[in-house]
């Protein structure tokens, strides 16, 4: 859902400034660290969803969890599930629980495949993101990241 505002408060040059920083390195990082998996055959998002699998008990979740975790519509993570699926890397099975959801489930070939990107990707994250702000930004960022995390799912609660 929007959010309209008969009178919308405009951003003054110090916001202005704040939001679109944000916005280009955000973008600019995201392309980069996109970009030095290329090698691997993976995206950030395929990296994202493999990742999320080696971290859940016996690598599966179900999807609609992996989707929100993953922070993908469901629709593109049925998609990238298709397309990491033809590689090997997953496999969806029905859930004899509910009959309704599925299970994601990664393989043995999606974790060597994550296994194999995985120092390149820390690599580009230090370099790209880690290694260029201190300690104290780090902990800064977290504290501002986590705060507006726990903000917009609160606001997406009580707009759904």
């Amino acid at each position: 859902m929007a959010i309209k505002s008969p009178n919308p408060r405009w951003l003054n040059p110090r916001e202005m400034k704040a939001w679109r920083s944000y916005i280009i390195a955000s973008r600019r990082l995201l392309e980069a660290l996109d970009s030095d998996l290329v090698g691997h055959d993976l995206s950030m998002a395929d990296y994202e969803v493999l990742a999320q699998l080696s971290d859940a008990p016996n690598r599966r979740m179900r999807m609609s969890e992996l989707a929100e975790v993953a922070m993908l519509s469901k629709s593109r993570l049925s998609h990238r599930m298709k397309v990491m699926e033809k590689a090997g890397w997953v496999r969806r099975e029905l859930c004899s629980e509910d009959k309704r959801g599925s299970w994601a489930t990664m393989t043995d070939k999606g974790f060597k495949a994550i296994a194999a990107a995985a120092p390149c990707h820390v690599d580009s994250v230090r370099k790209r993101f880690l290694d260029q702000i201190s300690i104290k930004e780090q902990a800064e960022l977290a504290g501002i990241f986590s705060h507006l995390t726990e903000e917009l799912r609160e606001q997406y609660k009580t707009e759904n």
